[in-house]
């Protein structure tokens, strides 16, 4: 009998033994299973966080690239606006574009925004291009016609291969005549003694007694690609009437011109970097189509019209032109 409640008694604590590692095993699982929930639950959440922040950072660098785009686009069009000053035909669509621009100077809040400004700045400063185009159009078939209806003689009119206008316009120069100077011979590289090496002819125009003009080689290469576009603009190369003046020249000129010719020495002819169109007003005066191309083309090639020779200068002269460079 006591071997039996021995054996019972040992048969119940296996079984309590057993109950309790069957419930820590469970205990553990649980555990387990909670702590696997609790990582998955971190790690949904850090790709969560991960993705909405590479999502702000696309939408960063979308806006910043519109931003960029929108910048491009006013810079462009504001050089539009400022080249076509006075060169349309109507000034609306300047102002049109020149109000888009003041709207432009405080960008969109969003991609779509910044975007639609885009395509305003863009859209304005293709109306602005188109009208000057037409302008453009319209003043070089003006040209021709008056220069096809001219007829007045010249009394002078030094270049040969440029216009042949020589029968289009009294020249507004009563003085002797003057012509281009050739290189000095063994010159220092001074005002009016520039030597050969320091000057190059234009390829498309002599004087009348066939003497090349001659300019500083810079200032000469510059003036050919002057004189293509203004070829393919008006259908007739520039008209050349002085370019380089020597030192004798400078000093006949202030001799028998006085006080109007620049001093001996001091001229801009006498460094190769000036040249005079013909003194004809009806074909490069104040408001001829020519000049006013001359001065709003001029300075894309290095040349201009300098300050003091134009209206209201120390000394108008519309015929003058200076390489800038």
């Amino acid at each position: 009998m006591l071997v039996l409640v021995v054996a019972l008694a040992g048969t119940a604590t296996l079984w309590a033994w057993r109950v309790q590692a069957a419930d820590t095993a469970r205990a553990q699982a649980v555990q387990r299973a909670q702590q696997q929930a609790t990582a998955d639950a971190a790690a949904d959440d850090w790709r969560v966080q991960h993705e909405a922040a590479a999502s702000r950072s696309r939408a960063a660098r979308t806006l910043a690239q519109a931003q960029q785009d929108l910048t491009a686009a006013v810079d462009q069009a504001q050089a539009v606006l400022v080249a076509t000053e006075g060169q349309v035909g109507d000034d609306t669509v300047r102002q049109a574009l020149a109000d888009t621009l003041a709207a432009a100077q405080v960008p969109g809040a969003s991609v779509v925004a910044v975007q639609a400004q885009v395509g305003s700045v863009q859209a304005a400063e293709a109306a602005v291009t188109a009208a000057h185009t037409a302008w453009q159009a319209e003043q070089t078939a003006a040209a021709a016609r008056a220069q096809a209806s001219a007829t007045d003689e010249p009394t002078t009119g030094t270049s040969t291969g440029g216009s042949g206008a020589a029968g289009s316009c009294t020249t507004t120069y009563t003085g002797p005549a003057f012509y281009t100077s050739v290189p000095s011979e063994g010159g220092d590289g001074s005002n009016g003694r520039l030597p050969a090496s320091a000057l190059s002819a234009l390829s498309w125009t002599v004087d009348e007694h066939g003497t090349p003009f001659y300019l500083a080689t810079a200032a000469a290469a510059a003036l050919e690609r002057l004189d293509g576009a203004f070829l393919a603009a008006f259908g007739h190369h520039l008209d050349v009437d002085l370019t380089y003046r020597d030192y004798a020249t400078q000093v006949a000129m202030r001799e028998a011109l006085g006080s109007i010719a620049a001093v001996p020495g001091t001229s801009s002819h006498g460094t190769g970097l000036a040249l005079d169109v013909p003194e004809r007003p009806c074909e490069y005066g104040w408001d001829t189509v020519q000049r006013r191309w001359l001065v709003a083309n001029g300075p894309s090639y290095g040349w201009v019209s300098p300050s003091w020779a134009r209206q209201g200068g120390s000394n108008p002269e519309y015929w003058h032109y200076e390489y800038r460079g």
